[in-house]
């Protein structure tokens, strides 16, 4: 068992990002669970505490709990919702990697988020057809990341293909265009929320795509304030640089005394053995006056 948490533990650090991502959403999804399952024994319900981290439709609520918009994108409602966001992370994340770095996909991830959830709470407060649903509804899952990465993917290599069960083989942007609309055919259904989430997230992630090749990261900002806040938790961030050493007065004086003392013994030594040298020749010099007089001339 200990091998197994060591093998966990160093491809969560070492891993590709993606792999990353997905045992965080499942590490969340476990733990809800479990809450719920230990609520139920004590005749509670666990949806207030869900839809705390929810992102609500309504921006009343939302201004009531702005952390939702980063937690509902690691909050899933079902085991059929886990499975299969999941699975295109894993599949798409993997591709992505090949065209893009691993910063790039980890903060596309957030930054599909973030424009799922805002497409989804500004569509229920503008369109009179949500009016009615808008202080109940609430959003979670992870569509709208995973469809920014497709949908960036998709615009980097628009006719790579890859391979489905059942459909053969089919290039990406065929792909990208089947998945947005189907999104766009479903957007009154019962999911009105989940499909409006993943336009959001597949726009922010041709924008990005869009941009990155004129030269602009759009998720730039996002890393920087991943790593910063990152760098908080490292213990070399905390660690007390050593203090300087300062000297004062007579120690600075006794040091210059050493030196300037050290330097005439070795001047007098030279002239020393230049006076030897003058009057009994080159050969009379000892091994050790020659490496002197050597260094010396070097200096």
């Amino acid at each position: 068992m200990g091998h197994i948490i060591a093998d966990l533990k160093d491809t969560f650090k070492k891993g590709n990002i993606y792999i990353q991502l997905i045992f965080i959403n499942v590490a969340i999804f476990i733990f809800c669970t479990l809450i719920g399952v230990a609520l139920q024994l004590f005749n509670q319900s666990a949806v207030e505490i869900f839809d705390l981290f929810a992102l609500p439709a309504s921006f009343t609520q939302f201004a009531l709990q702005p952390w939702s918009i980063l937690t509902y994108m690691f909050m899933h409602a079902g085991f059929l919702h886990i499975l299969f966001n999941m699975l295109w992370l894993y599949w798409f994340g993997a591709l992505f990697l090949h065209f893009f770095s691993a910063k790039h996909l980890r903060g596309l991830y957030l930054l599909g988020g973030f424009c799922g959830g805002l497409f989804y709470m500004i569509a229920y407060n503008i369109f009179p057809y949500f009016s009615v649903v808008v202080e109940q509804a609430s959003l979670v899952g992870a569509s709208a990341s995973v469809l920014a990465i497709v949908a960036a993917t998709a615009y980097r290599e628009p006719n790579y293909r890859i391979q489905l069960f059942l459909f053969g083989a089919i290039r990406l942007k065929y792909l990208a265009l089947i998945v947005i609309g189907t999104d766009l055919l479903f957007i009154t259904s019962n999911n009105a929320g989940g499909h409006i989430a993943h336009l959001g997230g597949a726009l922010a992630g041709l924008w990005f795509a869009a941009s990155l090749s004129k030269g602009s990261d759009l998720t730039l900002w996002i890393n920087k304030l991943l790593d910063g806040i990152a760098a908080l938790f490292r213990k070399k961030t905390w660690k007390r640089k050593p203090k300087m050493k300062i000297y004062y007065g007579q120690n600075i004086r006794e040091k210059d005394y050493d030196y300037n003392a050290h330097k005439k013994a070795q001047s007098d030594e030279i002239d020393r053995i230049l006076e030897k040298l003058k009057k009994s020749g080159y050969e009379s010099l000892t091994t050790e006056e020659k490496k002197s007089l050597f260094d010396a001339s070097k200096k």
